[in-house]
């Protein structure tokens, strides 16, 4: 399946893609779950895929404003530096363990919304990302048990203001800013991605290709992690996990690249799909 969260009439709701449009899953599921997360915490995919098997659709996508795939996520953990082309054009090493930040939700939009840069920052950069979502709690988890926690699969595009992130050796303030990163466009369901799968992701400004890699080419595997996170703290259904960006960094080219006022970046991931996000000012 692929899943969404989404804003119809004002009203936010959460329900499934399919080939003829969205299927509502709160009235199909008789309003059970207020939204993805707790469906995820209920354990009902699977009642979730009957229930769209059974149901015409009720809007079309287009009709929809589309939220962060987990709008109220209890974690975003973001690894850094899990590429080693990145790791080179940023003039660091390889660690030993995998280099983790936090997110908050409201650093994040939907697909279709403006990822927004703010007056205070000139520095705005693209970042291509894998996201994995978890659909099971879970405390130190063995990396050959990871596959049974994972929900599914989304693109994300980890938008950065380098002038804040280089305030200090700390990260968060440039990776926080209020709707620097974009989240979607939908939840891919594990089912549908066998773990371990090779999967390919790309960014495009503007549509120039700017970055292109490959899982394979991950220092620290979604296994790995998965693992590491799980043990500093239980990891719980809609929790989300950053993968990490490969090399071609807006901020590592020559001259830089910076995302501006009436760009698009495009997050693709071809097993899942396309998130593109216009880039606003902030008002």
């Amino acid at each position: 399946m692929k899943l969404i969260s989404y804003v119809h009439n004002g009203r936010e709701g959460f329900g499934a893609v399919t080939a003829s449009g969205v299927v509502d899953l709160n009235l199909a599921l008789n309003n059970a779950f207020p939204d993805l997360k707790a469906l995820l915490a209920g354990n009902a995919l699977s009642q979730a895929q009957e229930a769209v098997n059974a149901r015409a659709a009720d809007y079309r996508l287009e009709d929809l404003a589309l939220l962060p795939v987990i709008p109220n996520p209890g974690k975003i953990w973001c690894c850094g530096l899990n590429y080693g082309e990145h790791v080179k054009e940023t003039n660091r090493e390889v660690t030993e363990q995998p280099t983790f930040f936090l997110r908050v939700a409201d650093s994040q939009v939907g697909h279709g919304q403006p990822m927004v840069r703010p007056p205070e920052s000139t520095q705005f950069d693209y970042e291509a990302e894998i996201a994995v979502v978890i659909g099971k709690s879970g405390r130190r988890i063995a990396e050959s048990e990871v596959a049974q926690y994972i929900a599914g699969y989304a693109c994300y595009n980890d938008g950065t203001l380098r002038d804040w992130q280089r305030h200090t050796s700390q990260w968060v303030p440039g990776k926080n800013f209020w709707k620097t990163g974009g989240f979607g466009p939908w939840l891919v369901t594990a089912d549908e991605i066998p773990f371990g799968t090779l999967m390919t992701l790309t960014t495009r400004l503007n549509g120039v290709e700017l970055q292109r890699a490959t899982t394979a080419m991950m220092i620290h595997s979604i296994a790995r992690q998965i693992a590491y996170v799980s043990t500093i703290a239980p990891l719980e259904p809609g929790d989300v996990i950053v993968t990490g960006t490969p090399g071609g960094v807006g901020a590592r080219r020559t001259p830089p690249v910076w995302m501006k006022h009436g760009d698009v970046c495009e997050i693709e991931v071809d097993r899942i799909g396309v998130l593109s996000n216009p880039i606003a000012d902030e008002n």
